[in-house]
């Protein structure tokens, strides 16, 4: 097991030149492949710096390059103009899109006992380590996995081998694999790298993906008050310790730890990147530990036109709304819909405040019933993106027009906040 190249600090900012050299030291040590197969996020990632170093893979090894799959997990298909944007030069032939419902196979399954055992006895079934069949079949000597670790909900700091199992896998393990991370509990996992869903995943590459030639890329992100992005680190291997390495430095530089809890935070979704309050709502994933009890959540989200991006789940968020974990957890043992889609239940956890403070929802596209029928508190996008001029305003705490303070933050995705809570 090999970390090939690996560079980091908090003050190290990488460029694209620094990226192309270690791209070619690896592929000096590694050897140039014959049939790769390039595996980075989708657009949902797009300031993860995949998308360069995807396109920096095809100018430096060609037709070597055979397939390249964005990890969907469950999100929508990119679009051809999502695709050039993120992938510049890149041929759209190259592409494959992932169908996490069907073209999926099984390559083991971790037993009961230990995810048992991780979970400390609250979560008891196997799970399956499923992933893209392309993986196992394509005939690839290079399956390079290439992602941003950063704070998560689902799995503690996201990426590795989170990007194959779910961004490539199938139904049973997706839902499994959130649904046991929900029952175990969002705020013990959020920022954590050894979480109990990751010693899974890592389990089942030990046991399952002796076969495959696996390679993984992962960057770690800072993006600065001003809203400039630096890329403090870039590890390059093929094991855990590589993976361990970046999320102890994203652990250093993507969470930030706040004086005082605030009573208002104003969360931007930047157009480009969040359609759905399935992606949206890492807002309050990512500010759920910060923010006081009893306090305000305002999401902006101009282009938010749906719930889930798979229409399954958007009926499920539909009808269940946003509860309670303990509502959700009854709900499933009810509701045959609810039971069959586990993943949309973990959603609906994580994306609930709990009863301890306020969600105004700004959603540009779905109405105000829409809004409040799931839980949350309808805003007016218009006269909210006029009263927080997004274009003008920095991360941290503010004055409100009415002389409270808040707290803004122009991209949730890309970190984490924290504060001691007081009731």
């Amino acid at each position: 097991m090999t970390i090939y190249f690996e560079t980091g600090s908090s003050t190290t900012s990488l460029s694209s030149d620094d990226l192309r050299q270690a791209l070619a030291e690896t592929f000096q040590k590694l050897g140039r492949p014959k049939k790769a197969l390039l595996l980075p996020p989708d657009h949902t990632r797009l300031f993860s710096r995949a998308g360069e170093i995807t396109s920096l893979c095809y100018e430096m090894l060609g037709d070597a390059v055979a397939d390249i799959m964005p990890a969907l997990g469950t999100h929508s298909p990119m679009k051809p103009q999502q695709l050039e944007h993120m992938f510049p030069g890149v041929p759209l032939d190259l592409f494959r899109p992932h169908r996490w419902r069907d073209d999926v196979v099984t390559l083991g399954t971790v037993p009961a006992e230990y995810v048992s055992k991780v979970t400390d006895g609250l979560y008891n079934r196997p799970w399956k380590a499923q992933v893209n069949k392309l993986l196992r079949d394509g005939g690839h000597d290079l399956l390079f996995s290439i992602g941003q670790v950063v704070p998560h909900e689902v799995i503690g700091m996201a990426n590795y081998n989170k990007n194959i199992f779910v961004g490539t896998g199938g139904a049973e393990g997706i839902n499994e694999s959130h649904y046991l991370s929900a029952v175990y509990g969002i705020e013990q996992t959020l920022g954590r790298a050894n979480t109990p869903l990751r010693q899974i995943l890592n389990y089942a590459q030990d046991q399952f993906c002796g076969d495959l030639p696996l390679l993984y890329a992962l960057t770690v992100i800072q993006q600065m008050p001003d809203g400039a992005l630096h890329t403090r680190g870039l590890y390059i291997g093929d094991d855990h310790e590589t993976f361990f390495k970046a999320a102890e430095l994203a652990h250093e530089v993507n969470i930030t730890h706040l004086e005082k809890p605030p009573q208002h935070v104003v969360a931007y979704l930047d157009p480009s990147e969040f359609k759905s309050t399935w992606l949206g709502n890492k807002a309050i994933y990512r500010t759920r530990l910060a923010i006081a009890d009893g306090g305000r959540l305002t999401i902006l989200g101009p282009a938010v036109e749906e719930f889930g991006e798979d229409g399954e789940i958007d009926r499920l968020i539909r009808r269940y709304g946003y509860r309670t974990k303990s509502e959700i957890v009854e709900l499933v043992k009810q509701h045959e819909d609810l039971a069959a889609n586990p993943s949309a239940a973990a959603h609906l956890v994580h994306g609930s405040p709990e009863n301890r403070f306020e969600v105004v929802y700004a959603a540009g596209k779905l109405s105000a019933e829409e809004i409040r029928s799931v839980g949350y508190t309808p805003g007016d996008i218009n006269a909210l993106m006029a009263r927080y001029n997004t274009a003008g305003l920095t991360d941290g705490w503010h004055k409100d027009v009415d002389g409270s303070e808040f707290y803004y933050i122009q991209n949730p995705a890309l970190g984490l906040w924290q504060a001691t809570l007081t009731s």
